[in-house]
């Protein structure tokens, strides 16, 4: 199964896109992503989706360092719960450390390995999407948001001694100089961050002791298996793909990395079909949408995928013994 990514990895794509004369809807939707689910930063989408959405955006907007405009807002809150993890751990190698080892919880596709090596620390930072693409912009983005992080344990003073680049400088470098100062190199042998080892031994000043059993208690709590489960993937992509109108088995498998058949014969593993969680994932959202008034229910029609109102009804009357309109009176009345 190809990688995903948490919603989350595209924190303030709308803002930065605009702001370099983008339409991101149009974008989001080229590379397969849902505009208004961006508010939904727990879910998960392909993560080779969101490499290529970076990489066209920057093609487009003529902006190489689309991806370091991203990094430049990032917070720890957008690595979700594991932020109050690391916030709590006493010292900058503890929160790197764990940083590192859950590196699942908030893009499947990241690598990164810390080595400490003659009193020097390097954090090296890679992908495995499961297919051929480009991530220049998607490593300019990880490598930003690392150094925006060390920043936070070590102070807005602190220097790494190189930010490396595989990839060959842009023809401004104006945001790279701004961000790293001289320690930005291109064209090395590996994507990743080099600084002293004693680095590492600094205190995390953001801690507090009281708080980290809390912190890990909560971490124990949602953090998720390393190997999501097929249903839970190919639930997440319908929901993701039906207001697309291009919800389909070979669509999901598509972006799984797989054919069909093998979605089919995982599914029947599980005791379930594709057209079993299709009508569930419809039955749930149908429930929520109709029961407030922020869509019509023709909106409500299209964004379920079904190819009128007409049939959008009949099959809701199956689902609820009542129609859309009547199930949203009640709803009103009862409110």
């Amino acid at each position: 199964m190809k990688p995903l990514a948490r919603y989350a990895a595209l924190n303030s794509y709308i803002e930065v896109s605009q702001a370099v004369g983008l339409e991101p809807a149009r974008l989001l939707r080229g590379a397969g992503l849902d505009p208004a689910s961006l508010a939904l930063q727990d879910r998960w989408v392909p993560a080779g989706a969101v490499a290529r959405l970076l990489e066209l955006s920057a093609v487009e907007s003529g902006q190489q360092d689309f991806g370091l405009l991203l990094a430049e807002r990032r917070r720890f809150a957008n690595l979700g719960p594991l932020s109050l993890v690391i916030r709590e751990e006493p010292d900058v190698r503890s929160a790197l450390t764990v940083l590192i080892r859950h590196e699942h919880m908030y893009n499947e596709a990241l690598r990164m390995r810390m080595s400490v090596l003659n009193g020097l620390a390097t954090i090296r930072v890679g992908f495995e999407f499961g297919e051929q693409t480009e991530t220049r912009q998607a490593t300019e983005l990880a490598l930003g948001t690392l150094h925006r992080l060390l920043l936070g344990f070590l102070g807005s003073l602190w220097q790494p001694l190189a930010v490396c680049f595989t990839h060959h400088a842009p023809a401004d470098p104006g945001t790279h100089r701004r961000l790293f100062g001289s320690a930005v190199k291109f064209e090395q042998e590996f994507n990743g961050v080099t600084f002293y080892a004693d680095d590492l031994d600094a205190p995390n000043k953001m801690s507090d002791p009281l708080m980290r059993n809390y912190a890990y208690q909560i971490l124990d709590t949602l953090e998720p298996p390393r190997e999501s489960t097929v249903l839970n993937r190919v639930r997440e992509l319908i929901e993701l793909l039906l207001p697309t109108g291009r919800c389909s088995v070979e669509q999901v498998a598509r972006s799984l990395g797989v054919d069909r058949r093998t979605i089919h014969r995982q599914l029947s593993d599980e005791g379930e079909t594709f057209s079993s969680i299709l009508n569930a994932t419809r039955t749930e959202l149908a429930e929520n949408l109709v029961a407030t008034h922020r869509y019509t229910l023709t909106e409500i029609a299209d964004l379920l995928s079904f190819s009128s109102p007409g049939n959008f009804s009949r099959w809701f009357r199956g689902q609820f013994g009542c129609s859309p309109s009547q199930w949203r009176n009640r709803e009103q009345r009862e409110a």
